[in-house]
Parts: structure tokens; sequence; C-alpha cells
């Protein structure tokens, strides 16, 4: 991991800090387990190998699953009666069921008894083959880095690339690569976070970025594994496992060897206004399988700043990376996958701008000295001056490289004026590589002063973080992101987006996949 500066902390705040994230999270991992979701039921038939759509572009396993829920409800889970009638021999596999639903002609029940137990068997047996592909995918990942090697410094420079077009965006995400980019995003085509079904297939008509699918995730991971083996560093591939489909996407990332995926605990309640509850369900099972796949998550904490001042709220960005934190553990994520997020995004006109950013950057760095973290760059005060905007960009690459961050994120002079044409993005990894070689040993020098503003400004954004973790311990987490505690957005638990699509377990509740992934087997 990065090395980082020392930056004296009260070590008893730190503890604290942690055991209040604790306490805050507990009740909401309570919930999550005794819930499932229409998204968890159908990611679990994807490892299970159902794929493809219906002739409207409806996937199969959203028509499998809706009949279940129609029929048994999901609270018992989708596979003991897709498994039950695929046991009774009418159809030979489950796209041939699903097909067979779909037109009225299954009858689904709960079974009991010995046929119980044959579903149950077949189930753990389809689903365990989506497990082991995703096993394979993370040694081939490790034999590739193995082979031919990570990029030989950190941070790592992560570039965004997405145009709509699958097809595109591969020879874009190459030359990307060819220019420095250690990781390339392709982010998601507008509002797929609100859409209930994953697209199938490749896809040329995103809005604004390209569709996570299945097939442009193979698709590009075979790109940019020709370029990494070109250029002999691994270049990573990450997209979004977070809205209403947050499990599906994971699964489908995992099979086909995405190596980092931004999954927050609380971004799709906050910024896409979909239900709570729904959200922390599926966000449990999705980082449950980026857990098996070894798939590095980011988390969102960088977009609270673009709604809310972030110096009045800078705390909120650690009491939400401590609750990331004690989440992902709980999922079963080490250190190591826990690529928290935070950001550049202080009004420069502030006086003492830069040493605040320190500040708040190297207080991250050192409560999570293992997790490579995500440093964002400014986005809310870029105003279309692209000479000011590469400055800005230069003082954030600085503030990465004195602060030990570990992943960052190219910023864009052009940024809120166009979507970045490839010389822009030349012209900042230009900005990057000059940062990086100039300084790239700078770390090892800056050593804040006890009593100084750095270290002050450090102890009194953890000190306000543990005033308001114990606010949402009386309260409950729930209660707090109702009350607008995260980015200024108010999300009751009872309201937002696929709230239909949860249920309370039975005492019956089976799930091969969940079954597999709580036992914590499989490569690591």
């Amino acid at each position: 991991m990065t090395a980082a500066p020392l930056l004296p902390l009260d070590p008893d705040l730190v503890d604290r800090a942690r055991r209040l994230a604790a306490q805050a999270g507990r009740p909401v991992v309570d919930m999550a387990r005794g819930r499932t979701t229409v998204s968890v039921e159908r990611a679990t038939l994807r490892l299970a190998g159902l794929t493809g759509a219906d002739p409207d572009g409806i996937p199969w396993v959203n028509r499998l699953v809706d009949a279940v829920a129609e029929q048994t409800g999901i609270e018992h889970g989708a596979a003991l009666p897709v498994f039950h009638a695929l046991a009774r021999g009418h159809h030979p596999d489950l796209t041939r069921l699903a097909h067979a639903s779909a037109a009225g002609g299954v009858e689904f029940e709960l079974p009991t008894g010995r046929a119980a137990e044959t579903a149950r068997e077949l189930a753990r047996a389809a689903v365990g083959t989506g497990l082991d592909r995703i096993d394979a995918q993370r040694r081939a990942r490790a034999d590739m880095v193995a082979e031919i090697g990570d990029p030989p410094q950190r941070p790592w420079i992560y570039l965004i690339v997405a145009t709509g077009d699958i097809y595109e965006d591969m020879p874009q995400a190459q030359a990307a690569a060819r220019a420095g980019a250690d990781i390339i995003a392709v982010i998601r085509s507008t509002g797929q976070s609100l859409l209930d079904y994953v697209p199938e297939g490749a896809t040329r008509e995103g809005f604004a970025g390209t569709y996570a699918t299945g097939e442009n995730f193979r698709l590009m991971r075979a790109a940019l594994d020709e370029t990494s083996r070109e250029l002999g560093r691994y270049v990573r591939l990450c997209n979004y496992a977070s809205g209403l489909c947050m499990p599906e996407i994971a699964a489908l990332a995992g099979m086909n060897r995405l190596d980092m995926m931004l999954n927050d605990c609380m971004y799709g309640i906050l910024f896409r206004d979909i239900n709570p509850i729904r959200t922390f369900v599926d966000q449990r099972f999705s980082r449950q399988i980026h857990s098996r796949a070894g798939i590095l998550i980011n988390t969102g904490e960088d977009n609270y700043l673009t709604t809310a001042d972030a110096v009045e709220a800078a705390h909120t960005v650690t009491v939400s990376q401590l609750l990331n934190e004690y989440f992902a553990h709980e999922a079963g994520l080490p250190d190591e996958l826990l690529g928290l997020g935070h950001a550049f995004e202080i009004n420069p006109e502030l006086p003492e701008s830069f040493r605040l950013e320190l500040a708040h950057a190297l207080l991250a760095r050192r409560l999570f000295p293992d997790a490579p973290l995500k440093w964002m760059p400014p986005t809310k005060h870029m105003t279309g001056d692209v000479f000011r905007g590469n400055l800005l960009d230069g003082f954030f690459n600085l503030a990465g490289v004195m602060t030990g961050q570990s992943i960052l994120l190219v910023g864009m002079m052009t940024e809120a004026v166009v979507t970045p044409w490839l010389s822009d993005r030349d012209i900042a990894l230009q900005n990057v590589r000059y940062v990086l070689n100039a300084c790239s040993g700078l770390v090892e020098d800056f050593h804040p002063p006890a009593g100084g503003f750095i270290a002050n400004r450090a102890g009194q954004v953890l000190g306000e973080a543990v005033d308001l973790l114990e606010r949402i311990v009386d309260d409950g987490l729930l209660n707090a992101i109702a009350d607008g505690t995260f980015g200024i957005m108010k999300r009751p638990a009872d309201g937002g987006r696929g709230l239909e699509g949860v249920a309370e377990r039975a005492d019956d509740y089976f799930n091969p996949a969940s079954e597999a992934l709580e036992s914590g087997e499989g490569d690591r």
C-alpha cells in the first residue's frame, strides 16, 4: 500500500469512531440479513446460468422471478420453486423454463420433503457453476498480473471512457491506457441505475455513458487484456454496481473479470432516490460477490461534496467512510479491496483552501492506512476556464501525491463544459504524469507538525465525525438518512424506488448463492 505521512491523531478518538460506526451499522446489517429483493433473486438465477431476453428486451431472469413473485412470493427465495419446476422434467434448462413461464405454461409451488431436497441440490449445483466461473476469473487476474506485472507506481491513474457505444469505447479505452491510464472506468448510461433490469448484449445507444451489460463487460475486458499484454502492465476495468440491479451487475462483473466496481452503501439512496432498505439488502449481497471475485470497490463519498459544502460537511465524508468500512468488512471485503472515496471540492477562493484539502485527504489516509483510497478531482468549482481548471487539477494531483492516495481520477479542464475529447484527456494525463514524475517521493518528506494547521483541522473533522456518529447511534442510521444527514438529501425508509421489490425472508428461505457466500468459501 502507498506510504502515508505521519499525522498526530488521538488513538482513543479513532477507536471510538470505529466502535460507533459498528453500533450504527449493526441494526442495518440485521435488517438486511432478514430480507431479500427481486434483484438478489435474479442475481442468483444469473449465477445459475440464465441469460437472454424476450423480443421486447426484457431479460428472461426478470420474467421468471416476476412469475415466482406472483405465484409463491420471493420470501422463500426463487431458487426452490424454480428448480422444483425444472426437476419435474418438462423443461430441459432454465431458459426453456423461463420461456414457458412467460407464456403462462408453468405453475410454481413450494416443494416439501424429498422434492424440496432435490430442488436444493439442483440449485446448489447450478449456482456453483456460476461461482466457479467467478473463481476462475479471479485466478485469471492473478495469473495475468503475475505474468505481465502491475503498474510500476502508485497512485494508479483512473480515467473515464464512455461514448454510449461499446464499440467506440474499446479503442478509446485502449488509447487511454497507452497514454498512461492504469484503470479504465466505463461510466454507465444516464439513468441506468433506475432500470429494474439489466439490458442484454452489446449496446451502442447509451446517453452520456454506456450501458452496463454482461456482454459489454466481456468485450471491454478482452480489449484491455490485449492492451495489457502490449504495454506490459495489467490495465484494470471499472464499472458501476449500484442502483436497482446492484446484485445482478456485481454477478455479471465477477463472471467477466471486472477489477473495480463503484459500490457505495448510500449513493443510490441519496442521489437516485432508491429505497434505503432495498439498497442496503442489495448492497450486502453485491459486496459478498465482490469479495468472492476479488473486485476492489469504490465508494461514493465525493458525491456528498457536490451538494453540500466541502468544509462544513467534511465530517459527513468521514462518517460515511467509517460506515462503508463496517459494511464492507461485515460482507467479507478485506481492506485491500476497500477503495473508500473522497474528493478535492473545497472552493478554491477560500483562504487556506489547499491546506484544508491536505488536512482532509491526510485524515482519510491515516484512518484507513491499508485501504486503496480513491481521490476525486475538482468538479463543483470548475468554471469553464480551461487554464484555471488545468491548474486546479494540478493542485489536486499534488495533494494526492503528498498525502499518499492510492487511485487518482484524472481531472478534466473541460469539466462542466463538454464531454472530454481525446485531446482533453491527453492534456489531463500530461498534468498527472508531470506531477507524479516531479513529486513521486514527496510523501516521504511531508509530515505536518502536531499542533499545526493541518493536524488541528484533521482532529477537528474527526471530532465532528464522532459527534455525528453518536447522534446516529441514538437516532438510527435509517432515520439519519431520512433527516438529510448526508449530502443534504432527505430519504425516508418507506419511500423511494424499489421498495415493492423487497420481502422479509420466511423461515424456510433458501438461496444457494447466499448460502455459499456466507460460508466464505472460494478462492482468496
